[in-house]
């Protein structure tokens, strides 16, 4: 339960909460509710029960209320006739715009932004999460720590240029504050340093690189348990997982890929959280190929895609080969809504991972993908050069071997860094010829 503290410094348990969601100029009122039903599954995420909710038309944002002083009333009014102990908006408030809500209501006022920072922390486990939810909830919170000391502010001396308490306790906090984003910053970077080294050592490796995106909850972790064994928490909630998970996964080929695990996104993700989870996030941006999972049950699937696109575009992804998964198609209501999403996402792979459908497709895909990224070859490699053989059992995917007087045949998917190698250690076989070593071998071994 979040928890606020009252004009006595003793913490309050909140547990209903009323929403205020805003419909501005050029906005759908399908599109508001979308956003607003979307807030209360983020709201139940962290304990509350949605005691009510209401959309405003905004046509002008109010400086004191940000809505107009009518629609304030209304919303104070209904707040306490259903005896809700918070207000939740659905967009961004201004400091000084909380304080006022929270001095006129005597309620907890949050904004999604507030929201979506309890569920991180909460979800945080290793401790770069817990980094990157730091800082994001520091950068949002230093703006507002006025409010944190208002009870202190009674405390203050009578002389203009004599400070109180509450004054001088703010400037303390905000100076730690500054210094601890400062050091959290310098952190995260550290971390950012070891996970490229790790992003090289795989690019060393030539085996391609997967990054599994997508809207929050649409079947990211489902799917990468499926591929890969990853035993990645994946569960029916916003945001189950924070922490990227990279796995290696075999193909029916014999080639393998390197399967990572994203963080999932959704409508309006403040601009200071992408910069907290850049690192995160940019495993995205420097992988080879994206699987873009959709849940394809929603009713707002299409602005869940044009939402991830966006993001990925501002981490400069959105170029990338992508293959589209419409994901929970088991429990699509709409045959029409599909076939807009399937519209809108061309080439797109209808699948049900809960099911398994459209899993051998996707699968031939990435067989397709990685076949782009390394040649089949047939070719002879001499006794003495066994190492070249060493090498493509490491790095890439080596399909049969038959031996012979003359060295060992080999068929194998070559990565094209290597062709060049396989071309000046070893004598390029037809498929005449390697048929013939391999039915001599089977001979000789019968």
């Amino acid at each position: 339960m979040v928890e606020r503290t009252n004009s006595k410094d003793e913490p309050l348990q909140l547990k209903k909460a009323y929403l205020v969601g805003l419909r501005k100029d050029g906005e759908s009122e399908e599109f508001a509710r979308g956003l607003l039903d979307e807030l209360a599954e983020l709201v139940e995420n962290i304990g509350f029960e949605v005691a009510g909710s209401i959309c405003v038309n905004l046509r002008e944002p109010n400086p004191h209320y940000l809505v107009g002083a009518g629609k304030f009333a209304e919303i104070r009014r209904e707040a306490k006739k259903l005896k809700a102990d918070c207000i939740v908006f659905d967009d961004s408030i201004t400091p000084a715009q909380q304080r006022n809500w929270e001095h006129e209501t005597r309620k907890c006022v949050i904004d999604r932004q507030e929201v979506i920072l309890e569920i991180f922390a909460r979800r945080a486990t290793t401790k770069e999460a817990r980094l990157q939810v730091e800082l994001a909830r520091l950068v949002y919170s230093l703006p507002r720590l006025k409010r944190a000391w208002t009870h202190l502010s009674r405390q203050r001396g009578g002389g203009v240029t004599q400070r109180g308490a509450g004054e001088s306790q703010l400037e303390t906090d905000r100076r730690r504050v500054v210094e601890r984003i400062s050091r959290l910053k310098k952190d995260i970077e550290l971390v950012g340093k070891v996970r490229a080294t790790q992003r090289k050592r795989r690019d060393r490796s030539d085996i391609p690189t997967v990054a599994i995106v997508g809207y929050t909850n649409a079947g990211k972790s489902s799917l990468m348990n499926y591929l890969s064994g990853a035993g990645v928490l994946a569960e029916n909630k916003l945001f189950a997982t924070l922490d990227p998970t990279t796995r290696e996964l075999k193909l029916p080929s014999g080639s393998s890929v390197l399967i990572t695990d994203t963080v999932g996104f959704v409508r309006r993700l403040p601009h200071n959280f992408i910069d907290a989870f850049k690192s995160t996030l940019e495993e995205a941006a420097f992988a080879d190929l994206l699987i873009h999972v959709v849940d394809a049950s929603n009713s707002d699937a299409h602005l869940h895609v044009k939402t991830t696109m966006e993001v990925l575009s501002q981490l400069g992804a959105n170029e990338k080969p992508c293959i589209t998964l419409l994901n929970k198609i088991d429990a699509v209501k709409d045959p029409f809504a599909l076939h807009a999403l399937k519209f809108d996402c061309p080439d797109s792979i209808e699948a049900s991972i809960k099911n398994k459908e459209g899993m051998d497709e996707l699968i031939a895909r990435l067989e397709d993908f990685v076949s782009d990224k390394a040649k089949t070859m047939k070719f002879l490699v001499p006794h003495s050069n066994y190492k070249l053989i060493t090498l493509l059992e490491d790095f890439g995917a080596v399909r049969k071997k038959a031996y012979c007087h003359e060295g060992v045949a080999v068929c194998a998917c070559v990565p094209v860094r290597f062709v060049s190698a396989v071309k000046s250690g070893a004598r390029i076989l037809d498929d005449f010829e390697f048929g013939e070593i391999i039915e001599k071998e089977l001979i000789f071994t019968s």
